[in-house]
């Protein structure tokens, strides 16, 4: 068969059902055998989009998301989106359409070199020099994108090779690659060392990261937090892999984190991280994080563990299969369990004196606070929900309360604005029956609006709720508290108005200036049989708080 078409049936021995992409010249013979193909291609506006697309897609699925884009441009375009699923370590794979090989290197229409470009930003890249290499590297990079620490992996194919014939049979048995040993068990060992000093810290608190969400291992992770009465926090990506209903929850750390979290790592004896990597906006001042504690690092990384924070007790593994060891160490141990009474005191005190909570607006304003409240109790707190970055994400964060995983999908490494709507997109037609949400701002929106076409296209009927306050919030907020109110490049004006916007896309589009009428304008979107658009117009100025300026230590807290 010829190699595009040994190549769809690659895809679909990895089990993939949906593309997401944008034809172009140099990946023709690509879109030609899709004709062909048992495969759903969604086909998107831009490329960045059908990347994003792709990453919902693996966020809500669990899956490897699969994008499409031509050569030159088209694979160019999917750059951001390949640093964002590197940096939020999700199971995705780029296939890229080259110019024909006797081109490369010649500056031939619509060439880049993309392999090169993306080297710092893949987990692997692979460059196609014979057409019999196709479905082989294929296979593998699935096999690399979603084992060990997952990320983003590159296919590039030259046109000319993928119209050759060749011989194609179906792999029969795992992929081997040597030197690529994901280490998954952890080392028996460390986890018996760190089980004991779980038993004898004093002031131990968890700490979850999105690895505990990529490696399925919310059950697991509940299991050991209440195998005693440990407290536990999350990074932003982390959110619902501890349901945010349950008592021993102090709420997400970080930048924009509770002050009972971030009081709580800044005084505890003992941090056990697990699937975090320490980034810059949990640590603060890193001279100054959790002075007093002892460090457990459970990641299936090796790279990341002792990276920004030395660990004295690293296990190098799944979290799904360390934390089960780990709880089952810890059960054998004679502990003392009166030991930790002092510690939830500490820790319900700080509860008491700093909820989370924010100023009531005036009569019919709409505080963006309480429209995340509205949208949880609209949706039963129980929808996909999707951001955008910026102070919407932060308050989503903060107010909607996880309660399970998979539920939250944002760009949180990168802070990518326009991911919102297209990993909507992306994660609707992996969960077809389940409400997609995407909550948006009017400065992020703007970036990948073109995809409300997508949407009605496809028919994928995402709905957006959208806070538009008229600003870049959240640069906004930074130039009024760090640089003297000089106020540059941040105001978004009046226009457009989102709903004729809506409406000129073929979407529904809805408006609500009114706190008074904002349940009633949420169900009647989420009502809507199609993409719908509500444009809620939010308090201009309104701080995200509680808040660690850049640079500074977790008792630095302001807000």
């Amino acid at each position: 068969m010829r190699a595009a078409d040994a190549l769809m049936e690659s895809l679909k021995h990895e089990g993939v059902d949906h593309i997401f992409g944008i034809p172009g010249g140099a990946n023709l013979p690509t879109y030609d055998a899709l004709v062909d193909a048992d495969l759903r291609h969604v086909q998107v506006m831009h490329e960045q989009a059908g990347g994003h697309a792709a990453e919902g897609y693996a966020h809500a699925s669990g899956k490897v998301g699969v994008a499409f884009g031509t050569s030159g441009p088209g694979a160019t375009n999917l750059v951001t989106a390949i640093a964002d699923a590197m940096m939020d370590s999700v199971p995705t794979v780029f296939i890229t359409g080259q110019v024909r090989t006797e081109l490369i290197g010649t500056d031939g229409f619509q060439e880049a070199d993309i392999v090169g470009v993306t080297l710092p930003i893949v987990k692997h890249s692979l460059l196609c020099t014979e057409a019999d290499h196709i479905p082989q590297y294929i296979h593998e990079a699935f096999h690399i994108a979603s084992t060990g620490r997952p990320g983003p992996v590159l296919v590039d194919v030259p046109t000319d090779l993928s119209k050759e014939e060749i011989e194609y049979s179906p792999p029969t048995g795992p992929v081997e690659l040597p030197g690529y040993r994901p280490n998954l068990e952890g080392n028996s060992k460390q986890i018996r060392i760190a089980a004991k000093a779980v038993a004898n810290a004093r002031r131990p608190i968890v700490y979850s990261g999105g690895g505990v969400v990529n490696a399925n291992a919310s059950e697991e992770l509940r299991e050991f937090v209440t195998c005693d009465n440990f407290p536990i926090t999350s990074t932003l990506m982390g959110l619902g892999a501890f349901p945010a209903d349950h008592p021993q929850w102090l709420g997400m750390l970080g930048m924009h984190g509770t002050r009972t979290a971030n009081y709580g790592m800044d005084e505890a004896d003992l941090i056990i991280a697990i699937g975090a990597r320490f980034d810059d906006r949990i640590t603060g001042k890193l001279s100054e994080f959790a002075p007093n504690a002892k460090f457990i690092h459970i990641d299936i990384d090796p790279a990341e563990i002792s990276k920004n924070v030395p660990a004295h007790i690293p296990i190098v593994g799944d979290a799904k299969r360390v934390l089960p060891k780990l709880t089952r160490e810890y059960r054998s141990l004679q502990t003392d369990t009166a030991r930790l009474e002092g510690w939830w005191s500490r820790i319900k005190a700080w509860q008491d004196e700093y909820p989370l909570t924010y100023e009531p607006g005036t009569e019919g304003e709409i505080k963006p606070q309480f429209m995340v409240e509205m949208m949880h109790k609209v949706t039963g707190g129980d929808a996909i929900i999707t951001s955008d970055v910026g102070q919407h994400q932060m308050w989503a964060a903060q107010y909607y309360g996880f309660n399970k995983p998979r539920r939250w999908i944002n760009s949180g490494g990168l802070g990518t604005m326009g991911f919102g709507l297209p990993s909507a997109i992306g994660a609707k037609v992996a969960c077809p029956d389940e409400e997609v949400v995407c909550l948006a701002g009017d400065g992020s929106l703007i970036m990948n609006i073109q995809e409300l076409a997508t949407a009605v296209n496809q028919d994928v009927p995402v709905k957006i709720f959208l806070q538009n306050n008229g600003y870049m919030g959240m640069v906004r907020q930074w130039q009024e508290l760090f640089w003297d109110e000089r106020y540059s490049g941040v105001e978004n004006g009046p226009s457009p108005d989102w709903v004729k916007l809506a409406e000129a896309f073929g979407a529904k589009g809805l408006r609500c200036d009114d706190s008074a009428d904002l349940e009633e304008m949420m169900e009647a979107t989420i009502a809507h049989d199609g993409p719908a658009l509500l444009d809620v117009r939010t308090s201009p100025r309104e701080n995200c708080y509680p808040m660690i300026p850049a640079g500074n230590a977790a008792r630095d807290m302001v807000g």
